[in-house]
């Protein structure tokens, strides 16, 4: 088979890190080819859609007591070629947000993939339909008490109803711009006139979870099951426990409230074609749905022994396979269904 990833700038990328390297691993651990492109790499030609793709030949990182080492250089690219995305067997969209207008643009673009020649993950329908901040917000049942706005006064109210708040971007990531709110604050406008830009654009503000110093969970979720979980833990003086900010990575199970909600996704997420999926949830509350290119399986394959990426792309040959009318191939890696 053949996998295509839509990828930030390969040298970039920390290979002891990043899900997408991962799962380029995987990928090229089963024997298939690896190629690899960005969002100003693709075309529509005659209505459908290509990429100048290279091939990728990576060098797997190795395990070193409790952390990931990574060669280098860690991988090495063949000529660019100009291919239909159509001969790939699958096509991975793993642009880091934000979701730029360039962004949508790549999504309508990935719209012009024949979707029984090649699988789309996640679906570009479905990427313009989940902002990963307010696609909870159809989830009423099992998210904290949530607005979004950009109306001082209206943002004023909701935080002395709720005694604390959190603010976060609609389109930040890796805890960007996300505030801690405190009615007593005097810095209280000044912070809602720089996050809103003078009141020009939206933010959401979500009842502060006194749970969240004890971590922030990250489950990642394939075809609305969940296959792992980690935990991140704010550490020092921070209240957010992203890893980008310094939070601290920890082992974790998944509870069977956590395992409620991700049941309770499960129908809206296939439902949009977004099958690959990192939800973040905080004391039992689901805070947001990450789609674009959620991370998090470097360090639940390092806590727990596991090897998530496989997983995926197993599910990914298996899904093929019966679209193909084969027997599909059952390892003992994952027991996911298709």
């Amino acid at each position: 088979m053949k996998f295509a990833f839509i990828i930030d700038p390969i040298e970039r990328l920390n290979p002891v890190h990043d899900s997408t390297v991962a799962l380029m691993e995987a990928a090229q651990e089963f024997g298939h080819e690896v190629w690899i492109t960005e969002v100003n790499q693709l075309s529509t030609i005659e209505s459908k859609a290509w990429a100048t793709l290279k091939r990728a030949h990576l060098m797997p990182v190795e395990r070193v007591e409790n952390h990931w080492v990574a060669s280098n250089p860690w991988y090495d690219l063949g000529k660019a070629m100009l291919q239909p995305l159509e001969s790939m067997d699958a096509v991975f969209m793993r642009k880091d947000p934000p979701v730029t207008i360039p962004y949508l643009y790549a999504t309508y673009i990935l719209d012009y993939i024949n979707p029984e020649k090649t699988l789309v993950i996640n679906s570009p329908q479905g990427l313009r339909a989940a902002n990963e901040k307010m696609y909870a917000l159809q989830f009423k049942k099992v998210i904290p008490e949530t607005i979004v706005s950009q109306e001082k006064e209206v943002i004023r109210n909701f935080l002395e109803s709720q005694g604390a708040a959190v603010l976060k971007p609609l389109g930040g990531k890796a805890g960007e711009g996300i505030l801690f709110l405190d009615p007593s604050d005097r810095n209280f406008n000044s912070l809602i006139e720089i996050s809103t830009k003078q009141g020009q654009e939206p933010v959401m503000i979500q009842s502060y979870l006194p749970a969240a110093k004890e971590g922030d969970k990250r489950i990642i979720m394939l075809n609305g099951k969940s296959i792992g979980a980690v935990n991140r833990i704010p550490t020092g003086k921070e209240f957010r426990g992203n890893m980008a900010v310094g939070g601290r990575v920890a082992q974790t199970e998944i509870t069977e409230r956590e395992s409620e909600i991700c049941e309770y996704l499960a129908p809206k997420l296939i439902a949009d074609g977004l099958y690959f999926v990192g939800i973040d949830v905080i004391g039992g509350y689901l805070t947001e749905v990450n789609v674009t290119s959620p991370t998090g399986i470097r360090e639940i394959d390092l806590l727990d022994n596991v090897n998530l990426g496989k997983q995926v792309i197993e599910w990914i040959i298996n899904k093929n396979q019966f679209k193909n009318n084969k027997v599909p191939v059952r390892s003992k890696l994952s027991a996911i269904s298709y």
